[in-house]
């Protein structure tokens, strides 16, 4: 094993992204600062690594195999000479970008910036994609887990549809619909079947890393040391991704930017109900969702006979995904782990 010690802009080419022309069923994926944010018919760059370039997430690294559309939010960089890409994906990681960004109003990184930063590189190839393979294999099966929560997110939503929008659950042919409503089903409001409650703000630099989720409007934003909510519970975005809806199956701390259902008024019904409710922005300058808007949005509620019967074919299904979510985390904290043990030799492969 040889480091040796090297600015970035000996060892990476750079380039900026440009503004995107978004088709919806375009062929190849958009990048932003934080990852995909689109599709387009276009693509701007082959296989490279993607930079955050301003805003929350400047210095945020991503990767992708194919070629792509880098939006004007980003900066593309590929490794001179002989050199593996993917190794570099992982070197970049651990190097804090954003520590060195500038920028009155909010962070922003550029060439000249990065170009001067000094990091230890391998010198052979061969080592390079050593590492990389090894921590490829990590990500490999964290994508392999994600692919199969989806599948089984989907089995649950389709059998909710097919259950209570359709309405073909059991027994139907024998109920009355009157006005699309089966007989023996009450009509509510969130407000009154599950009131949405504040989140609470806890900035970045206020958050202590410990095994506690820190939900946004964008999901799971980091750890924290202590819970606000104890307990699996909803969340729904209010500001950003208006009216997102995440289960969190564990304790754990909802900032300001979202609003969480208490424990007691959650089960999977509710949990995919809401998903079928309309969420308007109700706030021009930000994206925004009024409590009161969301707490008058109308909500049927099947009899309790059927709510057992969905429940106890969903359950299995959402403990499948905990165990998948669960084997995902430790993956990726073993990953996190290795990372800076290979990149500084303290590792050999």
């Amino acid at each position: 094993m040889s480091l040796e010690r090297k600015k970035l802009g000996d060892a990476l080419d750079l380039f900026n992204g440009k503004k995107p022309e978004l088709a919806e069923d375009g062929e190849f994926v958009v990048f932003g600062s934080n990852g995909t944010i689109g599709r387009s018919g276009k693509f701007n760059h082959p296989s490279s690594v993607i930079l955050g370039r301003v805003g929350a997430y400047c210095g945020a690294v991503k990767f992708s195999s194919e070629p792509f559309w880098a939006s004007d939010n980003t900066i593309v960089t590929r490794p001179k000479g002989d050199q593996d890409l993917k190794y570099w994906y992982y070197r970049l990681q651990t190097i804090p970008l954003r520590g060195y960004a500038g920028g009155a109003a909010q962070p922003l990184i550029t060439h000249s910036i990065i170009k001067p930063i000094e990091t230890d590189v391998h010198k052979e190839k061969l080592e390079q994609e050593r590492i990389s393979g090894v921590l490829s294999a990590f990500d490999d099966l964290i994508a392999n887990n994600r692919r199969r929560i989806e599948l089984l997110e989907e089995a649950a939503l389709l059998l909710y549809r097919e259950w209570f929008v359709r309405l073909r659950f059991p027994g139907c042919e024998h109920v009355e619909i009157v006005n699309g409503v089966p007989s023996g089903w009450s009509q509510t409001t969130i407000g009154e079947h599950c009131p949405l409650v504040y989140g609470k703000a806890l900035k970045a630099d206020a958050r202590e890393p410990g095994e506690v989720d820190v939900y946004g409007s964008s999901g799971v934003v980091g750890t924290h040391n202590k819970a606000l909510v104890h307990g699996s519970a909803i969340v729904v975005g209010r500001k950003g991704n208006v009216g997102s809806i995440y289960w969190a199956r564990r304790k754990f701390w909802p900032i300001d930017t979202v609003y969480y259902i208490a424990p007691k008024n959650c089960d999977y019904f509710t949990y995919y109900a809401l998903q079928h409710v309309q969420f308007i922005n109700t706030d021009v300058a930000v994206p925004g969702l009024n409590r009161d808007f969301a707490h008058s949005r109308k909500m049927t509620i099947p009899p309790e006979h059927l709510l057992e019967g969905f429940h106890a074919q969903i359950e299995p299904i959402q403990r499948q995904i905990g165990v998948l979510e669960r084997q995902a985390s430790e993956l990726a904290k073993a990953r996190d782990l290795l990372l800076p043990r290979l990149m500084d030799g303290r590792v050999e492969v």
